[in-house]
């Protein structure tokens, strides 16, 4: 016999708003390499304004996507926005004329991102700013001059709350030190899974983890153990390991994006899916086989 488990919550605060866990990710909106203007722009709006009439009140963006595309399709195909509609952005890289990604982390940068991202949003004031640090691009500076300027922007009424993005435990812990820490945001999935003792120390203080790259990135996962829970299901692989997401801890809120209406109806519906503990005991050893598969040089 086949044991089953409760149905994952509907929604997590993030900040002093609750959201519907399943929310949306803008940046496939632009074009290839997240750069330019979308394929199809009225399918992008439409994308939106569907994602919204479906219950989605959790959008994920940045100037930086595009740049500025994504921003400039969200006010034009949501403004003014509905009052339950939290927009969260990100600040710390800019982009160049061959699409190329460049840190932009100085605090003067920090501040100028925010008010960018206000103005093409046309917002008064930002839900919640994520500063993404981009050490792997070369970038040492110290997070707490950075996390300074947000906090005084915080003061200023023009954000309300402030998330950290590509960040490790420790970074964590000194940004915490400086100002209130909403929600982190890092790359997790059903196959990497280097931050599980982290995601369960954010529940434990109430901090919203928001995996980006939930379901592979440019490499999308794959693995016959979540083929087959799938094919038991009547889903697809994707969809899977979204719900395995949502099953996986309370405070994950996710954030897919899509530039195609069949794709978003595809990842609403995931949040619907319940999977069985042997479903889960099955999906938790793709990461554990994922792990131990990884190089230790």
């Amino acid at each position: 016999m086949t044991s089953s488990t409760a149905a994952p919550t509907d929604t997590y605060r993030l900040g002093d708003r609750d959201v519907r866990r399943m929310g949306y990710g803008a940046m496939q909106l632009a074009g290839p390499g997240v750069f330019g203007p979308p394929r199809d722009r009225d399918e992008a709006i439409a994308v939106l304004r569907e994602a919204v009439a479906s219950g989605v009140n959790h959008i994920d963006t940045s100037d930086y996507y595009g740049p500025f595309v994504t921003n400039e399709l969200i006010r034009e195909a949501l403004h003014p926005y509905p009052v339950d509609l939290v927009i969260v952005s990100k600040v710390g890289a800019v982009r160049s004329d061959d699409a190329a990604w460049h840190p932009a982390q100085s605090p003067a940068e920090l501040v100028a991102a925010v008010h960018d991202n206000l103005q093409r949003l046309g917002l008064d004031q930002l839900h919640a700013v994520n500063l993404r640090r981009m050490d792997d691009h070369g970038s040492n500076d110290p997070i707490e001059p950075q996390l300074g300027a947000l906090a005084r922007l915080q003061q200023d009424g023009l954000v309300r709350h402030i998330g950290l993005s590509n960040v490790g435990a420790e970074m964590i812990d000194r940004a915490r030190s400086v100002t209130a820490i909403a929600c982190v945001q890092n790359e997790y999935n059903l196959v990497h899974r280097g931050d599980d003792a982290l995601i369960d120390s954010l529940a434990a203080d109430g901090i919203a983890y928001v995996p980006f790259f939930p379901l592979g990135g440019f490499s999308p996962l794959q693995s016959a153990a979540l083929d087959d829970v799938a094919t038991a299901l009547d889903a697809t692989p994707m969809q899977v390991a979204l719900a395995w997401l949502l099953h996986r801890s309370p405070n994950i809120l996710l954030i897919p994006g899509t530039s195609s209406r069949g794709h978003l109806r595809e990842n609403i519906a995931a949040s619907s899916l319940v999977l069985s503990n042997d479903a889960l005991t099955r999906l938790n050893a793709i990461g554990t086989s994922a792990r131990i598969a990884e190089p230790t040089n």
